[in-house]
């Protein structure tokens, strides 16, 4: 667990930012959240690689073997013909195919069950449009499951707020508000604020439980290295907390975890059928409530003043980290 500092942007000018760290009072939300709910400190991202084939895993388990982000700005199915992304075959075997994918992924199983379910996220040509994971599998993408399941980010507040929230939702936050090192913590934990004091004021907060996490690692050093599952991962450790009426109170779970747990969970939550080994063979997160006492109270917090931020950053545009 070395070179931090031969990541892109992780030495400028000799200020070595992959070697600092964020504080309590850089992101006292985030710590008020796990102060009170659950913090994972063995929850890793599912590939080691950047952003496109992790957030394939969040919906899918797997990534169509791809480990990179395509090498156009435009990601998944509607990307240039000419897009390609990098896949793995085997051991040290590389190949390239179009960054359109036709895998089951858990959305299949919700849709065959009649379950409902909704993937917020940017919508085409805005920012943070590259995350939407399902413009990724072609089936939902080039369907009319994309009318009627996939919708802005912006819409989130207003489900929740009334109590219109689907079975299982998937939220993406856009790049602006991603804290993307170097961008602004600070205006990122606004946002996450919003979206949860949405849900917890909503009527629907007494049976939900929100998964808050990062696609990887956005490279800050860390000094844990990932088991080794298969050829595709785990990589860097991310952050991830439990939020929900029954999580234990200031627990922190020393399960190893992954993007696959979150799908196992909600799996058994509905009693669907694992979609891949990987959410399979995933430790779940049952350990992490506590079913036999009354649900906790919403923690309804406070947004901050950001001083200095933007939300407007230019990004490398293959070192996709840090989104939620």
């Amino acid at each position: 667990m070395d070179r931090f500092d031969l990541i892109n942007g992780g030495n400028v000018n000799g200020d070595y930012l992959s070697y600092s760290q964020y504080y309590e009072s850089d992101i006292p939300n985030y710590f008020a959240y796990a102060r009170n709910f659950v913090l994972a400190d063995a929850f890793f991202s599912s590939l080691e690689g950047p952003s496109f084939p992790n957030h394939l895993y969040t919906v899918g388990a797997q990534s169509g073997r791809a480990i990179n982000n395509p090498n156009t700005a435009r990601w998944g199915c509607d990307a240039a013909a000419t897009s390609r992304v990098q896949t793995l075959e085997e051991p040290g075997e590389f190949g390239s195919v179009y960054p359109c994918f036709d895998f089951d992924t858990l959305a299949d199983r919700l849709e065959e069950e009649g379950l409902s379910w909704k993937y917020y996220a940017p919508g085409q040509d805005k920012s943070g449009y590259i995350w939407s994971a399902l413009n990724a599998i072609r089936h939902i993408r080039l369907t009319s499951l994309w009318q009627e399941h996939v919708v802005d980010t912006t819409q989130f507040v207003q489900d929740a707020s009334s109590g219109n929230l689907p079975a299982v939702s998937w939220l993406v936050v856009g790049s602006g508000l991603s804290e993307h090192p170097p961008a602004s913590v600070c205006l990122g934990e606004n946002w996450t604020v919003e979206q949860l004091n949405a849900v917890m004021s909503g009527p629907d907060w007494n049976s939900t439980v929100v998964f808050l996490t990062w696609d990887d690692f956005g490279g800050f050093y860390d000094h844990v290295a990932p088991p080794v599952v298969d050829n595709f991962g785990f990589g860097p450790r991310v952050p991830f907390l439990i939020i929900s009426p029954w999580a234990r109170r200031g627990h922190i779970t020393h399960t190893t975890l992954e993007f696959s747990s979150v799908l196992k969970f909600i799996e058994e939550r509905f009693d669907l059928d694992p979609l891949t080994e990987r959410d399979q063979d995933a430790n779940d997160l049952i350990d992490s409530f506590d079913f036999d006492r009354h649900p906790r109270p919403p923690l309804l917090l406070q947004t901050r003043q950001c001083a200095g931020a933007t939300a407007d950053i230019t990004l490398d545009p293959q070192f996709h980290n840090g989104a939620q």
